[in-house]
């Protein structure tokens, strides 16, 4: 294969990822997994998960639910749902899972997320908010100090 014919199926490989990273982005909410995804994109889900993380960083399945509990992160800052319909509004099927990814992402329960009184995105821009309260990958979020009264 030449230079500019590799050069042209890299192009076409990342537009491919792109709209299952876009399908994610639109769809969250739905039941997706990553054998679907790849269904839908016309590649085995092995082909799509390593691609995609050689593309993004992270596995389709770990986009879809930082995706998730960003939205989830919104909810319970501005709606009055309870973590259980939360949940489930954002596409988990399983409380315990939600509850288990948003503390990795984010550092602390759901139920303490919503009693904070005041997020870091308060006072802030709607698209400078994004980026500030974007959950953390990896397990990475800072452990939290028990404030002492």
């Amino acid at each position: 294969m030449t230079s500019s014919a590799a050069e042209n199926q890299r192009i076409a490989d990342l537009a491919i990822l792109r709209r299952v990273r876009d399908r994610i982005d639109r769809e969250y909410a739905k039941p997706l997994d990553v054998e679907g995804l790849a269904r839908g994109a016309h590649l085995s889900a092995g082909h799509l998960s390593r691609q995609f993380r050689l593309a993004y960083g992270v596995s389709p399945y770990s986009y879809l639910m930082t995706r998730r509990i960003e939205r989830a992160m919104a909810l319970l800052r501005n709606s009055d749902l309870s973590v259980t319909e939360v949940c489930f509004s954002v596409g988990c099927s399983s409380l315990g899972t939600f509850s288990t990814r948003f503390t990795e992402l984010v550092g602390v329960p759901p139920s303490v997320y919503r009693r904070e009184p005041s997020h870091p995105s308060t006072g802030l821009a709607p698209c400078v908010a994004k980026q500030v309260t974007r959950p953390v990958r990896n397990r990475e979020a800072p452990a939290r100090q028990p404030e002492l009264a």
